[in-house]
């Protein structure tokens, strides 16, 4: 059994031999036109189910924001939970909430995410203080991705604030590695639009702490720097989302087949890049 969800993030990119993560980040307004005449509802889980069997072969992991589901009210929940069932254990699924409230709050957050929805691992912010991140900190086989520095042009209104220990955001990334010593069970986000915070989060996290990076594709992220500066020494340690890209390929009847083309140019080039990095 894996003991910790560092070491099965690791042990799920290597087997899949990909860092991509899909980001089923539905908008109904970008639906290919074949989906118009049924609900939203209906629409959006006919649309991911081809997505995720279009992509499955190239993807280690899926990413769903949850204000995407929201937005259809409870069948938005349902749906999220019957999704992470149809992906299964053998791919990473992380659920992009960004939460963060006083401690007993994220007690019902880290249940519902994990137990009742099925998710492997979430996004959190750390604004109330660290100790409202314990709930998720003490479980060493679910996982955390704290945002340290996001890929958003606002991002450094805050995240860059100086400090003591540098900026902001590398506070950030230096507590989330302080946390995770026990149980090995954190990680950061860090977008790709900021391509030296990828650098500078890889060197001060060192090894096995998994960077979450969007911002890769529709936001215009550099995928060749990201891959360079944000894996480890193995190669790995990675995780490259890319939602719009992928989903809306083409909005035409063909939209399936885009989608899995683009999952696969995308993987196929990340990989490329990691070869040359001549890592072990």
């Amino acid at each position: 059994m894996t003991k910790s969800f560092q070491a099965r993030v690791d042990k799920i990119l290597k087997a899949r031999n990909s860092l991509l993560c899909v980001g089923l980040d539905p908008d109904p307004a970008q639906y290919p036109r074949g989906f118009r005449s049924v609900s939203k509802l209906t629409a959006t889980r006919r649309f991911l189910d081809g997505i995720i069997r279009s992509t499955f072969p190239f993807a280690a992991a899926y990413k769903m924001q949850l204000g995407c589901y929201l937005s259809l009210g409870s069948g938005g929940l349902e749906l999220l939970a019957r999704l992470t069932k149809k992906i299964g254990p053998t791919r990473l699924r992380i659920l992009d909430m960004k939460a963060n409230d006083i401690g007993n709050i994220m007690r019902f957050y880290n249940h519902a995410a994990f137990n009742e929805l099925g998710f492997d691992a979430v996004t959190l912010t750390p604004w109330l203080g660290w100790e409202t991140l314990e709930p998720f900190m003490e479980d060493p086989l679910h996982g955390f991705f704290v945002v340290a520095h996001s890929s958003n042009p606002g991002a450094p209104d805050f995240q860059e604030i100086p400090t003591p220990r540098g900026p902001l955001w590398q506070a950030v990334v230096t507590e989330v590695k302080r946390m995770s010593q026990k149980h090995h069970n954190g990680g950061v986000v860090v977008g790709a639009t900021y391509a030296d915070a990828v650098r500078v989060a890889r060197q001060l996290l060192g090894n096995e702490f998994p960077i979450l990076v969007p911002g890769v594709g529709a936001q215009g992220g550099a995928l060749s720097t990201t891959v360079r500066e944000g894996v480890d020494a193995r190669g790995r340690a990675l995780i490259i989302n890319s939602s719009r890209s992928i989903l809306y390929a083409s909005r035409g009847p063909d939209w399936a087949r885009a989608a899995r083309a683009e999952a696969e140019r995308l993987a196929g080039q990340i990989n490329q890049l990691r070869a040359g990095l001549r890592t072990p």
